[in-house]
């Protein structure tokens, strides 16, 4: 039912980067910038870790091995998630996979093959962390949907679609907790914010202390 795809709470969330990013989004709230990589799993925008300080900090760790950040950091972020396609919710995944079948066919048409979603080198877990084929799927249906709100409004001045202003999904990643374990050490909700006015602040997170 449309009236429960509408999240109209503020969101806590952690984004891992270098300090001077987070220092810069912090001073200056307006300087976001969207990651466009072909690889995003749920497509390009503004990436948060939902409420996950210690997985957001342990991300920016990890890009400093390998060289691609000086001082790993952490920016909190307080957002909405607004119209949000979901992929928590059952109904938002059976639209995904509508527009896959769709992306399929249009690529068999034009004599393209699929792209694939493949692991890291040397990743023992096969995480597939390079989602090419997500990412693309992802981004060919807020494509379709984009067209379509345009010709409805060209053709009837209106259009009852919206475009999506967030995705949001659960991943498990990084192997078993313990052995035999269904719970992964990476596990995690992930956030793209397509639409930046979701946004409504930064800040450094503090660190908790115990008052005595």
């Amino acid at each position: 039912m449309s009236i429960y795809n509408n999240r109209p709470n503020l969101t806590i969330g952690f984004h891992g980067c270098d300090e001077i990013v987070r220092d810069n989004l912090v001073n200056n709230p307006n300087s976001v910038k969207k990651s466009q990589e072909t690889y995003d799993w749920l497509g390009n925008g503004f990436y948060v870790w939902e409420n996950n300080y210690e997985r957001a900090l342990q991300w920016a760790k990890d890009k400093k091995l390998r060289g691609t950040l000086e001082v790993p950091s952490v920016v909190g972020v307080i957002y909405l998630l607004d119209y949000c396609l979901d992929f928590t919710d059952s109904k938002f995944i059976d639209v995904l996979s509508e527009y896959y079948q769709l992306f399929k066919d249009d690529l068999k048409v034009s004599g393209k093959t699929l792209p694939k979603n493949k692991d890291l080198p040397k990743d023992q877990y096969h995480d597939l962390i390079l989602r090419e084929l997500d990412c693309a799927v992802i981004e060919y249906l807020h494509q379709k949907i984009g067209e379509k709100i345009i010709q409805n409004k060209t053709e009837k001045g209106f259009s009852e679609l919206r475009a999506f202003d967030t995705v949001r999904g659960i991943f498990t990643e990084g192997g078993p907790a313990f052995d035999g374990a269904g719970i992964q050490l990476k596990s995690h909700i992930q956030v793209c914010i397509r639409n930046l006015n979701c946004i409504k602040g930064f800040f450094i997170p503090r660190k908790e202390i115990k008052f005595t």
